[in-house]
């Protein structure tokens, strides 16, 4: 392949990438949190970025509870344990509450909706509906790691002396296992975001530790968003 090709093929990349209205929300969101991680807190240029930002990104999260509340009534892949199914069910229908009141929030900071006392009450009980789908994401991702790790084992044990990396189905397995620790890592990173917007533990964390925990948390959101031809040239 020439190099002008392979320009072609990495920007046809870019452009499928970019289409993504979740790629863009995840790019404004590292955006956000690495303005918040920069303020501190403080009045400034810094600040101004993250909360305009952070009202942009509601814009594009309008009408998206209907994703987590198709979730919630979907079935659930067969021989699944109950209490996973169970978290991963409350974390739809956690997430969906927590995406269907920010709409009002939006409204709220928009100025469409003029009652502030109450947009701030609404936009606070949306992120602690966000902070339990959070812990519910964790428990999950705990749980189903924990299911692949026996089922590794299990085929480690029928190989014996052979490659184990040599096997599709170990193979297959253990690319699940890295991506759901890499979802495991950032959802136990967005419950102390969670937590620093909420303001449960402001000497702990500050609004620099959760700019810090939100950025890193978005751009594994951008990896994970990448198409698989992408991720393929990074590992």
């Amino acid at each position: 392949m020439s190099t002008l090709d392979a320009t072609r093929a990495e920007l046809a990349l870019l452009v499928l990438y970019l289409n993504k209205a979740e790629s863009r929300d995840k790019i404004c969101r590292a955006i956000q949190y690495g303005s918040k991680f920069l303020s501190d807190g403080q009045p400034g240029t810094a600040q101004n970025v993250d909360k305009s930002t952070s009202l942009a990104r509601k814009v594009f999260r309008l009408f998206k509870f209907v994703n987590d509340l198709h979730g919630l009534i979907s079935p659930t892949p067969q021989g699944t344990p109950l209490p996973l199914i169970l978290l991963g069910k409350s974390k739809n229908a956690l997430l969906s509450t927590f995406l269907f009141l920010d709409q009002f929030v939006w409204l709220g900071r928009s100025g469409i909706y003029q009652d502030k006392e109450r947009t701030d009450l609404i936009g606070r009980i949306s992120l602690f509906c966000w902070m339990g789908s959070s812990v519910c994401s964790t428990l999950v991702e705990l749980g189903e790691l924990g299911r692949l790790s026996a089922s590794m084992k299990k085929i480690e044990k029928e190989l014996k002396n052979s490659n184990k990396y040599d096997n599709e189905q170990y193979s297959a397995k253990l690319k699940i296992s890295n991506e759901r620790t890499l979802s495991l890592i950032k959802a136990g990173l967005d419950i102390v975001v969670a937590v620093g917007l909420l303001q449960l533990l402001p000497k702990k964390v500050t609004p620099r530790v959760t700019g810090a925990f939100g950025f890193v948390t978005s751009l594994i959101s951008c990896y994970q968003l990448l198409p698989a031809q992408a991720k393929s040239k990074t590992t």
